[in-house]
């Protein structure tokens, strides 16, 4: 492609921070170049098959990492346009007001982040607007306060999990309606339903969608973004290092493998990392040169490391009566996210899951085996299944870290045994109801296709805190605008800048934070 060509900003990744960036930075008139590692995901039946999606991993990225002894996995990482929200859940939480602070937990420290939770709530507000989400505020008495109602109403429970909402209240609980983020018809009554043709049964968790019914980066962000002349985007196009300029204070050239196997360079006034944690770090760690020789932004030394992805349970109880519900994705319990009458700490936050089917429930036989009761077939047990995901805050350690070894493999590093405690808490807090809840007692059944097949540090869907943001340059990466301390004009605005991961889906957060840098940048490119 010649020589370097410039631009005013270049965005590395179309995902909930680089798409969401995009899409902030395109009415500004200034030339912008998205890159993308990958290309769009095709639009087929497989989009929608348990088989393809979670068992056989179609859509997955075909490489492998190395855990800390050396030992391969395949982690759950899509490059796509879109990034991974083309395959999240779309559950879009804000953080609580204490999840800025530093919190106690049982296995150590939370610490706080550089700016409170008044500060970014007017980006909350807008990126709850952008991303459709539907919810109510008010229900959920851990959050914080807002300045506007979601705009759009929560989608109402079907029959099964309106029950559970009730049984919930009954044992003196606050359930409430998960906010997420889809594009969904309304009823007469400006009620959410579940009976548009964009929402099809339970195709949201981990599954991309086939009619673009999810609030994924690519349709809210990264197409409308490319409807600006001044913006373009560059597919399979995998950004390998950054070149600063004999200062080292500014990065001077994007070097970027093509789709053909050839290699171009791109230089912009402001260069902005969005790759994913893990690859963001890869990224950086990967542009070590003689003015940064632990790599680029790193003279901390803190790129790579405070690696958190959450304390995460998927499971499956087995309810008495049959669980004919297609959108089960609605309703979310927080009652013990920041402890609890018999414990002084954060436990997390229990919300319902897609629906399991036949093909996911075979999967699990395996895993199954022994655990399910013989009278109750694998066919019976998913149409009696109700699905939980239980999340907890992952603390950030120093030593899980992202690697490089001499031949460019990437290492991560991860103690999974890390403030467990108040996830087996609240996994027993729920196995404690199940009687109460209209569940047989005894079947409470790990589903582990939803953390990746067995590999818990394969499930890296929600990693964070890889090139930190803070005050001091001696202890984070980042300052408060999430610009590097050491490198002028580079920026990184996914999830790698969270000091701390809360225990909600980081999705959200990463949005607000990118409309809140894009704000900045547009400011400074006057």
């Amino acid at each position: 492609m010649g020589d370097t060509q410039h631009y005013d900003v270049i965005v590395i990744g179309t995902g909930a921070g680089g798409g969401t960036l995009a899409h902030r930075l395109a009415p500004s008139g200034k030339r912008v170049l998205i890159l993308e590692r990958g290309d769009y995901l095709p639009r087929e039946r497989d989009n929608w098959e348990s088989t393809a999606v979670f068992v056989k991993g179609k859509y997955r990225a075909p490489e492998f990492w190395y855990d800390k002894n050396g030992k391969e996995f395949p982690p759950e990482v899509n490059y796509y346009v879109g990034g991974n929200t083309k395959f999240y859940g779309a559950a879009l939480f804000r953080l609580r007001p204490e999840d800025f602070g530093e919190l106690r937990h049982h296995g150590g420290i939370s610490p706080a982040w550089p700016l409170r939770y008044e500060d970014l709530e007017p980006y909350y507000t807008q990126a709850e607007h952008l991303y459709l989400v539907h919810g109510r505020h008010g229900e959920d008495l851990t959050e914080g306060p807002v300045s506007g109602q979601y705009a759009y109403p929560p989608v109402e429970h079907e029959p099964r999990i309106q029950q559970l909402n009730d049984d919930l209240e009954k044992r003196g609980l606050r359930p409430f309606h998960l906010p997420i983020g889809v594009n969904l018809t309304q009823d007469e009554h400006g009620r959410a339903t579940h009976s548009s043709v964009c929402i099809r049964c339970n195709r949201v968790d981990g599954f991309p969608c086939l009619v673009r019914g999810k609030s994924d980066a690519q349709v809210i962000c990264v197409e409308p973004a490319l409807g600006h002349p001044n913006v373009e985007l560059l597919t399979n196009a995998h950004v390998r290092r950054l070149e600063t300029d004999p200062t080292g204070r500014t990065v001077s050239k994007v070097v970027t493998e093509l789709g053909d196997g050839s290699t171009a360079g791109f230089s912009a006034d402001i260069v902005v990392v969005a790759c994913g944690a893990v690859n963001s770090a890869v990224l950086l760690l990967s542009s070590a040169n003689e003015h940064h020789p632990r790599g680029l932004a790193n003279s901390s030394d803190v790129v790579g490391r405070h690696y958190m992805r959450h304390n995460n349970t998927a499971l499956m109880a087995v309810s008495k009566e049959p669980n004919d519900t297609q959108f089960q994705k609605t309703l979310a319990l927080h009652d013990w996210y920041l402890g609890s009458d018999d414990w002084d700490y954060p436990l997390g936050g229990i919300q319902m899951l897609g629906k399991s089917d036949a093909e996911q429930v075979h999967g699990e036989a395996p895993h199954w085996a022994g655990l399910a009761s013989p009278d109750m077939p694998f066919e019976v047990l998913a149409h009696h299944g109700v699905d939980f995901w239980l999340c907890s805050e992952d603390l950030p350690l120093a030593d899980s870290r992202v690697t490089l070894d001499g031949d460019g493999r990437v290492h991560l590093a991860l103690d999974e045994k890390n403030n467990t405690a108040g996830l087996s808490r609240l996994r027993r807090k729920l196995e404690g109801m199940l009687g109460h809840l209209g569940m047989h007692e005894h079947h409470l059944l790990p589903h582990t296709l939803y953390l990746h097949k067995d590999m818990p540090i394969g499930a890296t869907a929600h990693q964070a805190g890889t090139v930190r943001f803070g005050d001091d340059p001696r202890s984070s990466a980042l300052d408060v605008h999430c610009r590097a301390h050491d490198v002028d004009n580079l920026y990184v605005v996914d999830t790698s800048f969270f000091p701390s991961i809360g225990a909600v889906n980081p999705s959200l957060t990463a949005i607000a934070n990118a409309l809140r840098v894009g704000d900045h940048i547009t400011e400074r490119l006057g």
